[in-house]
């Protein structure tokens, strides 16, 4: 398991605030992948105080040092994840905008015997599937 959000800003010698430490704390206790919005959402539950541009400013410097990953869905909104969460791919419902987290070692093998086939060793990749749900009937 890796080190905990905080943990890895003061290992990378980045200064934490109180609000910076609630961010966080709401970054690593989330579960989905909130935009800005929704991580302002619930921080300014834990303080009122917090701004939204403190958010905007907070995840852009946890990204930079590598904290965060920033997910693009092509729905006009930037997400987050932690960066060091285990390795998975998306599914993205076209519908709702809800993002399902999967692993397929299938696939995995697959990507890996591709990359190998092209002269490639795979070092990492980012699979994201688009669909709507199939009507039951």
């Amino acid at each position: 398991m890796s080190k905990p959000i905080i943990a890895r800003c003061e290992a990378k010698g980045l200064r934490m605030t109180g609000q910076r430490r609630i961010i966080a704390q709401v970054l690593e206790e989330s579960d989905d992948h909130p935009d800005v919005e929704e991580l302002y959402a619930r921080a300014s539950k834990m303080d009122a105080g917090i701004s939204i541009a403190t958010v905007y400013r907070t995840v852009k410097l946890f990204e930079e040092a590598g904290i965060l990953d920033r997910l693009e869905f092509g729905d006009g909104r930037a997400r987050y994840e932690d960066a060091e969460r285990d390795h998975h791919d998306h599914l993205i419902d076209l519908n709702t905008g809800e993002v399902i987290e999967f692993v397929d070692p299938e696939i995995e093998a697959l990507q890996e015997r591709i990359a190998a086939k092209l002269g490639y060793r795979l070092k990492g990749h980012k699979l994201e599937l688009y669909g709507v749900p199939l009507r039951k009937g």
